[in-house]
């Protein structure tokens, strides 16, 4: 099984120019969700979605070709592709001649999607992988996440590892149905400890949670080392656990690193995935 000292992160590479498809470095999901009480059926639906900013290619003729890059891995695959990794190998499309931008997705597509379901004995979903072209960039929305901004509060925070006993509810509100947000979320690498940013979107029906113990929650993983995706899945079942909610959703996106965003989704119901929409600090 690899593990995340094995993968490029935190190494010196050579960049490859030349499509290389084997230079992506699926890691095991279960391990970290072990960590939490995650085993067998997930509690959670839901995809990462993924934004690459630094996709290009080469025409027939040798021109280079640009194009954003959007992607969704369901959280039922198996893997998490590392994120450098991920990185080096749209970089091995930089002097890649391709004919076609639907040539450039269908690689993609084929690529991400054997390395997200290394190992499963079935495919559960398929990956989504789209291409925006450059005559397509200004289409492209800034939008902040909706919702009743836990930022307003004015609270003491003393807490810079992940503290679910912050965690509680107001019986006696009743059950509410509301969406909350915050800016300030931040983490940090797994393996090289640098700084991860990000906004997060709870929304939840239930028992009123305590908006104050939210806030400092989610400062209390200020000084976690962990990836994205296993950050939104720890808080997810962190809140599930403790607060009970009947429905709940968590939405978290983080800023951009060597050209790419990460941002989970996960939630306890049916539901469409959120809009590819980047917030200002993306």
């Amino acid at each position: 099984m690899p593990t995340p000292e094995q993968s490029p992160l935190g190494k010196a590479v050579s960049y490859a120019d030349q499509y290389d498809p084997t230079l992506l470095f699926p890691l095991p999901r279960q391990p970290k969700r072990d960590e939490i009480g995650i085993t067998g059926r997930l509690p959670f639906m839901g995809a990462d979605l993924w934004t690459g900013y630094e996709l290009s290619w080469l025409n027939l003729r040798g021109k280079p070709q640009v194009a954003l890059l959007q992607v969704n891995i369901p959280c039922e695959t198996p893997n998490i592709i590392e994120s450098k990794s991920f990185k080096l190998y749209l970089n091995s499309f930089n002097n890649t001649r391709i004919g076609l931008i639907e040539e450039v997705r269908e690689r993609i597509f084929a690529d991400l999607n054997e390395a997200a379901w290394r190992g499963a004995a079935t495919m559960d979903a398929s990956i989504g992988v789209r291409l925006v072209p450059s005559e397509l960039f200004d289409q492209q929305p800034i939008h902040e996440l909706d919702g009743l901004s836990l930022d307003r509060l004015d609270c003491e925070c003393t807490h810079y590892h992940p503290a679910p006993e912050l965690l509680t509810t107001i019986p006696e509100e009743g059950i509410v149905s509301e969406t909350l947000t915050s800016n300030l979320l931040k983490s940090n690498c797994l393996i090289t400890g640098q700084p991860d940013w990000g906004s997060v979107q709870i929304s939840y029906s239930g028992p009123q949670i305590s908006h104050e113990g939210l806030l400092r929650y989610l400062v209390s993983f200020r000084n976690h080392n962990e990836f994205h995706e296993q950050c939104v899945e720890r808080i997810f079942t962190d809140i599930w656990s403790r607060c009970a909610p009947v429905k709940l959703s968590v939405y978290a996106r983080y800023t951009r690193r060597g050209g790419l965003d990460i941002n989970p989704f996960r939630t306890s119901h049916p539901q469409a995935l959120p809009p590819a929409v980047r917030n200002a600090r993306q």
